[in-house]
């Protein structure tokens, strides 16, 4: 009867061990386990900081003209033209902001110009800023001011040049060589000669209807060049 209690007992003893072992073996593995998923948790985290990291591009802009420190200069996100001129060591004496917006949120590349007061006073009395008074601080001259609150002027007057360009593509029929009147659709050479002829002999055109006076030119062919000629 002893030895059957003997054996109970070693084998209560066996259990006994046995579950604490396998309670160890569990929490050994469950803390293994909590320790990998925060590795991963801060792999993760690093991951995404390195990816936000190359996703935030830098943004500059040029400021030039009057001012103390011109040069190129990273911005922030809502940054103003008046917090880029505080970065750039502030106007200088000369400086004139009348066409310049303080308060414009700036933007990559922009470039800004700060004009001075002897740039301003010619604009006045031109109505735009010429883009040659301030071709010392301009690297290129036909760059523009980005944050000029004058370039809806410059844009209007620029459209002006481009329709006076224009008009300048006619044919002077007044002043044409024979090479430059046979550039002419519908003239050939014979009639670009009786028109040299014909002001040669009566004077000049007066207006573009008198070509309709010159031999071999009707009133069929004079609407058909009548847009390309002037006097």
């Amino acid at each position: 009867m002893n030895i059957l209690k003997k054996y109970i007992k070693i084998i209560l003893i066996i259990i006994i061990i046995i579950i604490i072992g396998s309670l160890i073996l569990l929490k050994i593995y469950l803390e293994k386990d909590n320790k990998n998923i925060e590795i991963k948790k801060e792999n993760i985290i690093e991951i995404d900081k390195k990816e936000e990291e190359i996703n935030v591009e830098k943004k500059y802009v040029d400021i030039k003209g009057a001012i103390k420190k011109p040069g190129v200069y990273e911005i922030e996100n809502n940054t103003r033209t008046i917090d880029i001129i505080t970065k750039a060591g502030g106007l200088t004496e000369e400086a004139d902001t009348t066409y310049t917006n303080l308060s414009q949120k700036l933007k990559d590349e922009m470039i800004i110009i700060i004009y001075t007061k002897e740039q301003i006073k010619k604009s006045k009395e031109k109505d735009t800023l010429s883009v040659k008074e301030v071709s010392n601080t301009c690297i290129c001259p036909k760059i523009k001011n980005d944050t000029c609150i004058n370039n809806e002027i410059t844009a209007k007057t620029e459209t002006v040049k481009d329709n006076k360009t224009e008009t300048n593509n006619k044919i002077n029929i007044n002043e044409s060589t024979l090479e430059e009147l046979l550039t002419i659709t519908g003239i050939g050479e014979s009639k670009a000669k009786a028109i040299i002829e014909y002001r040669e002999k009566n004077g000049k055109f007066t207006k573009i209807e008198d070509i309709k006076n010159v031999s071999g030119i009707g009133e069929a062919l004079y609407e058909k060049i009548k847009d390309s000629i002037t006097v």
